[in-house]
């Protein structure tokens, strides 16, 4: 068991760094994930409103904004 007993500081060295090494991953991961399913989100968004716009249909305005009209002077 020598071989164990002058192993066993190297093996205990690297143990903190695979912890923070896969804790960082999963964060990453879960970061990239976050973005991926925002874009999804923004660009459905986008293509409802865009639909919208195109068919002619306006929604509701948005809570706390003015609904635009087009000016006399353009």
């Amino acid at each position: 068991m020598p071989f164990m007993e002058s192993l066993l500081p190297y093996v205990l060295a690297l143990v903190p760094t695979i912890g923070v090494g896969t804790l960082f991953y999963f964060v990453i991961k879960s970061i990239l994930e976050g973005d991926r399913r925002e874009r999804l989100a923004q660009a459905r968004w986008e293509a409802e409103h865009d639909g919208r716009e195109r068919h002619g249909k306006t929604g509701s305005p948005t809570p706390g904004t003015t609904p635009q009209t087009p000016s006399a002077d353009a």
